[in-house]
């Protein structure tokens, strides 16, 4: 994972009021695996910035997988 990527909760993570499938943007790298993640809404605002592990992420893709990879 990288800078700017999209990405999207794997499990609800009731403790943080967000739950599984909410999508947000990785922000900042802090180590390999973990990063800062902010969750916007619909109009641009932010409802939630957490640091989180890569465990509980993965990449959204919006492009075929051989461009999404380059």
């Amino acid at each position: 994972m990288k800078l700017l990527d999209i990405v999207a909760l794997l499990q609800d993570l009731p403790e943080l009021g967000l739950i599984r499938g909410q999508v947000g943007t990785i922000v900042e790298i802090y180590e390999p695996d973990v990063f800062e993640v902010e969750f916007i809404d619909s109009n641009g605002r932010t409802y939630a910035l957490e640091t989180l592990s890569a465990f509980v992420l993965m990449i959204l893709y919006h492009q075929p997988r051989e461009l999404a990879i380059a």
